[in-house]
């Protein structure tokens, strides 16, 4: 019975609730529609796969950092470290004694009149042994220190004629030999001085 009392509604009516104005109207995708949902999607995943590539991407130096610590070792398993610019370079000298060439210092030093001036310095250090040439690479962090510390606060008058040279010869030897000690070196022997 509950059967018989629901009524049909009539043919028209449902063709008007489908387009019809009483009933909602269905969401259609137009071109512009699409075309925009495409280029939203286009950022989207195109920012998406940029962020991961900068953050996925490895730094420059831990991709190198493995390849220098490689070659430093076959370095040391040749017993090449004179290509070694950041070290020094070590030749022989008569009697057994070696020469260690230092990397150049520059440094800017006072005046008196308030000028920029620079040192540049090449130094050779007169060293008996192998020995002693093993305790200056690990100690030229500290050698430099002493370098840097020093030389600035000499002026370029302090630095003239033969008498200047040799002044800092002996101060630089004496400074060498208390970073190193108890080894020393012979000699300092200054290649190149430049004063700018």
């Amino acid at each position: 019975m509950a059967k018989d009392k629901v009524k049909e509604a009539p043919a028209g009516d449902a063709a008007e609730g489908e387009d019809g104005e009483g009933a909602p109207a269905k969401k259609k995708f137009t071109p512009k529609m699409m075309i925009i949902a495409g280029v939203a999607a286009a950022v989207i995943l195109g920012g998406g796969g940029t962020a991961g590539f900068l953050l996925l991407k490895p730094k420059p130096d831990e991709a190198h950092a493995g390849k220098k610590v490689e070659k430093k070792k076959e370095k040391e398993k040749k017993g090449d470290k004179e290509g070694d610019k950041a070290l020094g370079e070590i030749r022989e000298g008569p009697d057994g004694i070696l020469f260690y060439t230092m990397p150049n210092v520059v440094v800017n030093m006072q005046t008196a009149d308030g000028r920029t001036t620079f040192l540049k310095l090449k130094l050779t250090l007169e060293v008996p042994d192998q020995a002693t040439v093993d305790l200056l690479e690990p100690n030229m962090p500290r050698l430099q220190d002493m370098f840097q510390t020093f030389l600035r606060e000499l002026r370029p008058e302090d630095l003239q004629g033969s008498q200047g040279s040799y002044q800092l010869r002996m101060e630089i030897q004496r400074r060498v030999n208390l970073v190193i000690a108890p080894s020393k070196v012979n000699a300092v022997l200054i290649e190149e001085m430049l004063i700018n």
